[in-house]
């Protein structure tokens, strides 16, 4: 538990002489003058006409708080309990694949700066810097790994005994990429950075897709990849071997729709992400707060539900808290913060975020994540 006291407000940025943009859209801008054309249209865009990637950010304005004052806010206790474990604060770093090309630290940065404020690091299968890579590089801080799976299955459980290996405390298996969304903003650049190899550290580092390659050249390791990444057969006998496994927690992200909730709690999935991929698989899609309300509804609570596409401000969080998520998945911004300043760009938005949702949450009557629950948050 922290004091809410003069130097957690926004009073000291007021005065501060340094200069580093506040809102996502400021980060946006400013790290398209950071990267390449190339670069920021893969970070920034969404799949067909972006409409879902819209959607996600304005569905949040039809939820209003209804606060409640006179409630003694002056400790804030934002720490949240997932699988046995106490994070600091109700949000994770969302899984981003192929961070070298917004920064040349990438997920090394990512890890260290998320590893300053006890924020759980989500690494992408995809990542330019291996599992073993990242944890060498920010030690024990929490960390989960996200799962694209593999037509080899035998990739994927070698990849999931890696991250157990390396201290993991969870496992994310994405299951709304089983083949890439129509992303006219790449196809405009003609670029493809997995084709260009920015994702394959934990491929090359792996003994059981090294064994599947006839060459080693840069060719036949990246072809071997999109053979593997691409696997519409993915379904619930998959999630239910997983699950034999490992002894790891194991959550299911991309879930839209109440009935996969259900399904995944009899399959025995330990969470549940309501994602919709940040709007870069299907477009036309629900957005993930207005299909979240629902989901946890199904759930009752039985196991997580966490909130992931559309998070941009601390009051995003208190909305989705108080709508059902027991945590959010916080994702595009802190890669804006990457691109403009490396790690110290990351954990300058990561503070600001921070401090913007204990204010939110504050101002809203609750002095807890669990007391969040009890806000009102009416539909307009």
């Amino acid at each position: 538990m922290t004091s809410i006291k003069k130097s957690d407000s926004f009073i000291d940025r007021l005065v501060s002489s340094e200069s580093f943009p506040f809102s996502a859209e400021e980060l946006e801008a400013a790290a398209k003058e950071k990267i390449s054309t190339e670069a920021f249209g893969y970070t920034r865009s969404g799949a067909g006409g972006e409409e879902t990637l819209r959607k996600n950010i304005t569905s949040f304005e039809k939820y209003a708080i209804v606060p409640k004052y006179l409630n003694d806010v002056s400790v804030a206790d934002t720490s949240i309990e997932l699988f046995g474990h106490t994070y600091a604060h109700p949000f994770l770093l969302a899984p981003v694949g192929m961070l070298k090309i917004t920064h040349e630290d990438a997920e090394i940065a990512v890890s260290k700066a998320a590893a300053t404020y006890d924020v759980p690091f989500i690494q992408s299968t995809v990542s330019s810097y291996s599992i073993e890579e990242v944890a060498a590089a920010s030690g024990k801080s929490p960390k989960w790994f996200q799962l694209y799976w593999s037509n080899n299955e035998n990739i994927s459980y070698s990849m999931v005994k890696r991250a157990e290996e390396a201290g993991y405390e969870a496992i994310v298996l994405t299951i709304d990429t089983f083949m890439f969304g129509w992303r006219e903003e790449d196809m405009r650049n003609r670029f493809s950075p997995l084709r260009e190899g920015y994702g394959k550290a934990n491929y090359i580092t792996d003994n059981v897709f090294l064994s599947t390659l006839a060459h080693d050249d840069h060719e036949s390791v990246i072809q071997e990849i999109l053979q593997n990444i691409y696997h519409p057969t993915l379904n619930w006998k998959h999630v239910a071997e997983l699950k034999k496994r490992t002894s790891l927690p194991i959550l299911l992200k991309g879930v839209l729709h109440p009935a996969d909730a259900r399904v995944a709690m009899e399959s025995g999935v330990d969470g549940i992400i309501v994602s919709n991929h940040g709007g870069r698989q299907l477009d036309g899609v629900i957005s993930s707060i207005d299909a979240l309300s629902s989901i946890a509804e199904e759930v009752g609570g039985a196991i997580p539900v966490l909130l992931d596409s559309g998070i941009r401000r601390g009051a995003d969080v208190v909305k989705a808290l108080a709508l059902g998520a027991d945590a959010v998945l916080y994702g595009r911004p802190y890669v804006y913060g990457l691109a403009i300043d490396g790690q110290t760009g990351v954990e300058k938005v990561l503070s600001n975020f921070i401090q913007e949702t204990k204010i939110s949450l504050a101002l809203s009557g609750a002095s807890s994540v669990k007391a969040a629950r009890n806000i009102q948050v009416v539909k307009q």
